[in-house]
């Protein structure tokens, strides 16, 4: 973890701009193609929610502005990004579960799998509420939506970036998938989020690439 020279940084105008708005957020939603990611998993057994939770995560850990964060009114950049992700538990109720990234495909599907297994049941984990070195993730398996939006804290600032996914669809000959990212304007603009988007599609087109 480093901290920001806001002195020196080619975003201050904008970050200050920003951070004083009472909702400085914004969210992109659009449906990428996951036509051949899907067929890549299907031929080798992969889960589809945690291969697709990796290539998310391996793509924001690609992106410095998804490593930035607000804290205590300094901006700081994280060294890597770890997904904290809603599972469906009894009764129709979730819980948090947070994994820590790993490059290695392998290590962190394990590292995915041991969370959900270790699940405690409670909602909340101070220790790791604390902590914003995070992406959340949310699945919405049941709709495809065209838009959506997330809690969020606005005292103490929350900046820490919401990616969401839905049930996937048939357009043509093609699976889409809904896909949604929100974010802090004060740390990243709509350029970001698009390069952001662009590169994960790049990696759902080449899976193999991404994983063997």
């Amino acid at each position: 973890m480093k901290k920001i020279d806001l002195s020196k940084w080619s975003r201050k105008e904008h970050y200050n701009f920003f951070k004083q708005l009472d909702i400085p957020y914004f969210n992109i939603t659009t449906d990428i193609d996951i036509t051949k990611f899907y067929s890549f998993i299907k031929q080798n057994d992969y889960s589809f929610f945690k291969t697709l939770l990796y290539f998310v995560m391996k793509t924001a850990n690609e992106n410095d502005n998804f490593k930035l964060r607000i804290s205590n009114e300094e901006i700081i950049k994280h060294n890597k990004i770890s997904p904290s992700f809603t599972y469906l538990m009894d009764e129709e109720t979730f819980n948090f579960c947070y994994a820590e990234y790993d490059n290695n495909f392998d290590n962190f599907i394990k590292n995915v799998e041991k969370s959900i297994k270790n699940s405690t049941g409670n909602l909340i984990d101070s220790d790791k509420e604390a902590r914003d070195d995070l992406i959340y993730i949310t699945s919405i398996p049941w709709v495809s939506f065209k838009s959506i939006s997330h809690p969020i804290n606005l005292n103490p600032i929350d900046s820490v970036p919401r990616i969401a996914w839905g049930k996937y669809f048939k357009e043509n000959e093609l699976l889409k998938l809904p896909f949604s990212v929100q974010v802090h304007h004060a740390l990243m603009d709509g350029l970001h989020v698009g390069k952001y988007i662009n590169k994960l599609q790049d990696k759902l087109y080449n899976p193999e690439k991404v994983v063997l």
